[in-house]
């Protein structure tokens, strides 16, 4: 089992190089196997309360949070740590045009030494892809089209494309990931995200989703990927979990599903206790 980390956004410190320097080194020290960081371009000051993982329909971050920009915090990071690997989790893609987000991550992988994941998602606050100059509806076409575009531009030799929302004539971009790609992740908990994960992910991350729906979840995943040739088994899956309430059982749970990493989170925003629980659950769980 992998275990990553995920800094305390909602205490707004994420943006503070003291801070996150501390965090991530102590992270990469205790051999967490990824440090994970989320996106919001903006979040607008009224939006529709239909976030998908809270009852109340309320995220749990503040709107006036401080939520730097995932790819510079993670280039950042990059030149501070050695070993742990650099992800997104996850990346709103419809907000991006996919030919320079596939030269930031190109840029971001080779300099880090081949460390970059990038999970993406749809997105789910309207108002946010509005601002980007998004059509809410088109998200999820969008973002299948995305993904396309980046393996192109990532594969060797030249690349073109003609399709619903971006063109252009043959081109090459470069440098190209050190693996020839990057590893993409597909987050989200509705039955697209399943499929989508199936059909183009080389990983899953289901959010909010527990039990016979967590289940249900990942069998249309299974199918969706032997619908389209893919094994299944190829496609990694990560679930979430509490840094101090992870235990035994949990990771029994974790492993049961098939589980290949386990993204961890804290209540925990003061900094001398967040590293004690690393330590304590890096103890426990993985130098044992």
């Amino acid at each position: 089992m992998h275990y990553g980390i995920i800094p305390p956004y909602r205490a707004s410190v994420v943006h503070d190089p003291t801070y996150m320097g501390e965090f991530a080194r102590h992270g990469d020290h205790l051999g967490f196997e990824t440090i994970y960081a989320v996106e919001h371009a903006v979040v607008a000051k009224d939006y529709q309360r239909k976030y998908p993982y809270n009852s109340s329909g309320e995220m749990a971050l503040a709107e006036d949070c401080n939520i730097p920009d995932p790819l510079d915090l993670l280039a950042w990071l990059a030149g501070i740590t050695q070993n742990i690997r650099l992800a997104t989790g996850i990346l709103v893609a419809p907000n991006h045009h996919p030919v320079p987000l596939a030269k930031r991550c190109a840029t971001i992988d080779v300099l880090s030494g081949g460390r970059l994941h990038l999970g993406v998602g749809v997105g789910w606050m309207r108002e946010e892809l509005e601002a980007c100059g998004v059509d809410f509806a088109t998200r999820g076409r969008r973002l299948d089209e995305i993904i396309e575009v980046m393996r192109k531009l990532w594969a060797d030799g030249v690349a073109e494309h003609e399709g619903e929302f971006f063109q252009f004539a043959p081109c090459m971009s470069y440098p190209k990931p050190v693996g020839r790609s990057i590893s993409i992740h597909v987050g989200g908990h509705s039955k697209a995200a399943a499929r989508r994960a199936g059909r183009l992910g080389d990983g899953f991350q289901p959010l909010g989703l527990a039990g016979d729906d967590l289940r249900a979840a990942l069998d249309l995943m299974r199918a969706s990927a032997n619908e389209a040739g893919r094994d299944p088994d190829a496609i990694e899956l990560t679930l979430g979990g509490g840094l101090a309430a992870f235990d035994e059982a949990a990771l029994e749970s974790a492993q049961s599903f098939g589980a290949a990493r386990v993204l961890l989170g804290s209540g925990t925003s003061d900094l001398s206790g967040l590293k004690d629980e690393m330590s304590a659950f890096a103890e426990k769980f993985i130098a044992a």
